[in-house]
């Protein structure tokens, strides 16, 4: 991170940016954003969110046919419990609230206690616990995989599914379903910095890639030299394959997702979906 004012107050300084230039989608609340566009009664609200430092994760996930709300923590870090619970229930219109997030510890706590807060009140709440990422087979939480840029497939059909009126229980169905069949696989040529600090969170060999690394520098599986566009590509989807769930059918359309997390070009990300879409 190179531009930065007080560290301790970065990530309050990025929303009030964000909302002022997407105000037609978003407004702010206390430690998140909501919808600015009109949502109706009785509609399920779609809450995600989790530590800021993702973008577009997870506020640039709000909007018409997408979340109703997102919940920023600090920068890598969960939201507090008293957050999550604040923004559902400024996004709640009476339909039920799902909340949905990648699967690390502090975020399955913090939601699901915000989770029984809800239904306390009444308000029909339920979890969606992301886990797509194929590297971290049974290592993540409760001993499941790692959630990654699965948060975009099925937190886009939550949203969908929110968005054409289906009941709650039908909405948090087809969401549930969404993660189970999505998986993932990532490489890191590079580690980041958080803001106000020099050394990276974690160091990849120069003309090397990490192989599987987690999108907060978590361990991956291995490290080899920077292949070519073809080989990555086979790389990646091979993993992605070898890691395909029980439950999809035979012959069945796979929708494909090539995301740079914010650092790496476009230009390279055609240079890899060139070789994916031939695959």
């Amino acid at each position: 991170t190179k531009i930065f004012g007080d560290p301790s107050s970065f990530v309050d300084d990025a929303m009030a940016g964000f909302c002022e230039l997407y105000a037609q989608y978003v407004q702010p609340v206390p430690h998140g954003v909501i919808r600015s566009t009109a949502t109706p009664e009785g509609k399920v609200a779609v809450v995600v969110g989790g530590g800021s430092g993702h973008y577009p994760a997870f506020a640039g996930y709000v909007g018409p046919g997408l979340a109703d709300a997102a919940v920023c923590g600090n920068v890598f870090a969960s939201p507090s419990t008293r957050w999550v619970y604040d923004v559902a229930k400024a996004a709640n219109r009476g339909g039920g609230v799902l909340l949905g997030f990648g699967n690390y510890a502090g975020d399955i706590l913090n939601f699901g206690l915000a989770a029984e807060r809800l239904r306390a009140e009444g308000i029909p709440a339920e979890l969606l616990v992301v886990t797509d990422d194929v590297a971290s087979e049974g290592q993540g939480a409760n001993g499941q995989r790692r959630g990654i840029a699965g948060d975009v497939v099925a937190f886009k059909i939550a949203g969908a599914a929110a968005e054409a009126g289906y009941d709650f229980d039908a909405v948090v169905r087809a969401a549930r379903h969404a993660n189970e069949m999505t998986r993932s696989m990532g490489i890191a040529f590079a580690g980041c910095t958080l803001p106000g600090e020099s050394d990276p969170l974690f160091t990849v060999t120069d003309g090397h890639m990490g192989i599987g690394l987690g999108i907060h520098g978590e361990p991956g599986i291995s490290e080899e030299p920077i292949g070519t566009p073809e080989q990555i590509a086979h790389l990646l989807v091979d993993k992605v394959l070898d890691g395909k769930p029980a439950g999809a059918p035979q012959g069945g359309r796979i929708t494909v997702l090539v995301n740079g997390l914010g650092s790496t070009k476009y230009e390279e990300l055609f240079l890899l979906y060139a070789p994916v879409a031939a695959k």
